[in-house]
């Protein structure tokens, strides 16, 4: 299967993509780490958009087109992939298109993980960072065993500015306005997959493996 899999911050996208690729057994690619791993190898690719990220800026759509074109001309695509995150707009969306008819493929469906604000901002808003390695905590559904101490290493945990409600809430509208265009785009295509995000982590991957398998027996048909 070919699938891009979309949803606001703290949908649990990440943690979904894991899971589906190993259930599949393809590849899956979110842009960013792409994007670093370009940025690392020192190609020019990587050196145009270091030249943005350097400078907090977003990296324009020329270049990640460029890159997860690149990824995708790197793997064996009829074995089927999962992309992370990616089209963020229309532009990438018709582009990852053409570039697929180019590969005389055609994506399999867009999966959109449906979570509701107030939820994400429930995520979001209770996660702690550790100051010293990076790991994750959330004061509900993974609290540490000592209060602002991480486990791992016992450094300071924190509340990352963009963890804070008011940040959350906003991060929550742009994506949901930047994302609506793309969702019109695979539905109008008869290709878009939402999918209810509420719930545990196995009872939404069952619901993603389920429509997945629906779509497959209506296509045998």
């Amino acid at each position: 299967m070919r699938l891009v899999f979309l949803g606001p911050p703290g949908a649990g996208k990440g943690t979904q993509v894991k899971m589906l690729s190993k259930a599949l057994g393809v590849l899956s690619m979110a842009t960013g780490d792409v994007l670093r791993m370009e940025v690392a190898s020192g190609s020019e690719l990587g050196r145009e958009a270091k030249s943005y990220m350097d400078k907090g800026e977003l990296v324009p759509d020329d270049i990640v087109i460029k890159i997860v074109e690149k990824w995708l001309r790197g793997i064996d695509i009829a074995k089927g992939f999962i992309l992370d995150g990616y089209p963020r707009n229309i532009r990438q969306a018709r582009e990852l298109d053409e570039i697929l008819k180019q590969m005389k493929v055609e994506l399999t469906a867009a999966i959109y993980l449906d979570v509701p604000e107030d939820e994400i901002v429930r995520r979001l808003s209770g996660r702690l960072t550790c100051r010293k390695c990076g790991a994750v905590y959330h004061i509900k559904f993974n609290p540490p065993k000592e209060d602002c101490k991480c486990d791992a290493c016992g450094g300071e945990l924190y509340q990352r500015e963009d963890d804070k409600e008011d940040v959350v809430r906003q991060r929550f509208r742009v994506y949901t306005e930047s994302t609506k265009p793309v969702l019109d785009y695979y539905r109008d295509k008869g290709k878009l997959l939402v999918i209810d995000g509420l719930g545990s982590i196995e009872e939404v991957n069952k619901r993603i493996l389920k429509k997945l398998q629906e779509l497959g027996s209506s296509s045998s048909r």
